[in-house]
């Protein structure tokens, strides 16, 4: 469930609460996020029903604090939620250093930290080509590609040995970007030509989801795109002036795509949510509405995580123990080395072709259009090396005509 916390708050009993997933920052009162404005949350005092909540962001960046203030009722000791304290304290302060370690703290798990880093640097592959998302919204499948390889060959394998009632059907995957700049311009997945060990491998898969694959037929799978493509702000080709690509309010974890030489769709983007896939065909034939797939996907997807239609959690065929990363650990092992002819090229999608009166912007990373370019993105162009915006980012454009 999306945001369990706040029916959990009406819990009798339960003083406070720490909470995660969204990975938000709260208490925040400037926060646009909706949820935070539902009845019962108090977004500046940091109270969900009354009761004491704080959720620290993501990646460390902080600290979630809360001061339960308690009283002796003659009896027992209790909470007085009036008089507690609710914070989400940065670890950045104002001239955008970081608060210093405690030297306490950091000698007693530095033998640890040490083990972990060598640990995650364990080689178990090579890739001759570099693995990134800078341009995941426009096309480049390079960090995409490899996870539905993945994901697709563990299925077809367990499909084939076990589920013989669907071993005819076609195995497809769905994947997505899940670092695409949300957090700042050095929030992509970036992993370069060379050696890859396990931390790459938890770059190119953030979550410890596990693998589930579905059945599907053509009109789910149409209806699992349209939603994915919801990623993307609507067109107008008559207007001069700069028009934003992306639609920062839905996160790129949510633009789940097909990477597969069998399927290929466009994504029409001068139209509504809801009416932008179009040519979805697979093997070089148009899906017909009740044609049957599997589909590999995550348990967060396949059980209704990000509120796609028709998936939850009543499709399973296959309820892996195996995560997603683990999975594409053991394929990448067992590949030993990739190449980008076989697995990072395989791009299903295409923008429908569009000549626009203005520019179609987006914001990445800095200097790093020539990924663009080995990507094979000739319609993406660089705008400006500062998006002006003073978050670090650059301003790209994507010619749609092209």
């Amino acid at each position: 469930m999306e945001n369990g916390n706040y029916h959990l708050a009406k819990v009798p009993g339960i003083d406070a609460m720490l909470i995660g997933h969204a990975h938000q920052v709260f208490p925040n009162a400037a926060s646009k996020v909706a949820q935070f404005d539902l009845a019962g949350v108090d977004k500046a005092a940091g109270l969900v029903h009354g009761v004491p909540t704080t959720m620290p962001g993501l990646w460390g960046k902080h600290l979630g604090v809360i001061g339960l203030h308690l009283a002796y009722d003659g009896a027992r000791w209790v909470v007085d939620k009036r008089q507690s304290t609710v914070e989400a304290r940065s670890t950045q302060l104002a001239d955008k250093s970081f608060v210093a370690p405690d030297l306490g703290v950091a000698a007693l798990v530095a033998s640890e930290h040490a083990a972990t880093i060598a640990y995650v640097k364990t080689a178990v592959g090579s890739s001759e080509f570099r693995l990134s998302s800078y341009f995941a919204d426009v096309g480049d499948v390079t960090a995409i590609a490899i996870v539905n390889h993945a994901q697709a060959d563990y299925v077809t394998r367990y499909v084939q040995t076990n589920l013989a009632q669907y071993a005819s059907l076609p195995v497809l995957s769905m994947a997505s970007a899940f670092k695409s700049g949300a957090t700042g311009a050095r929030d992509f997945t970036d992993v370069h030509a060379g050696n890859l060990a396990l931390n790459h491998a938890a770059d190119l898969y953030l979550y410890p989801n596990t693998l589930v694959a579905v059945k599907v037929d053509g009109a789910a799978l149409l209806a699992w795109l349209e939603h994915g493509a919801g990623r993307f702000n609507t067109i107008d080709p008559a207007k001069r002036g700069a028009q934003e690509l992306v639609n920062p309010a839905f996160p790129s974890f949510n633009f789940d795509m097909i990477t597969s030489p069998d399927v290929s769709y466009e994504i029409d983007i001068t139209r509504p949510p809801g009416q932008r896939i179009g040519k979805l065909r697979y093997r070089g034939k148009a899906i017909e509405p009740a044609q049957a797939f599997i589909v590999a996907t995550n348990n967060y997807r396949a059980s209704g995580g990000g509120s796609f239609p028709g998936l939850d959690g009543s499709k399973f065929v296959l309820a892996s123990p195996d995560t997603n990363r683990d999975v594409l650990i053991a394929y990448i092992k067992a590949a030993q080395r990739l190449t980008f002819a076989e697995h990072g090229a395989q791009r299903s999608w295409r923008f429908a072709k569009v000549a626009t009166a203005g520019p179609v912007v987006f914001h990445s990373a800095p200097g790093v259009i020539d990924l663009a370019r080995a990507a094979g993105l000739p319609a993406v162009s660089l705008l400006r090396a500062d998006d002006g915006a003073g978050a670090g980012f650059s301003l790209y454009a994507v010619d749609l005509s092209q």
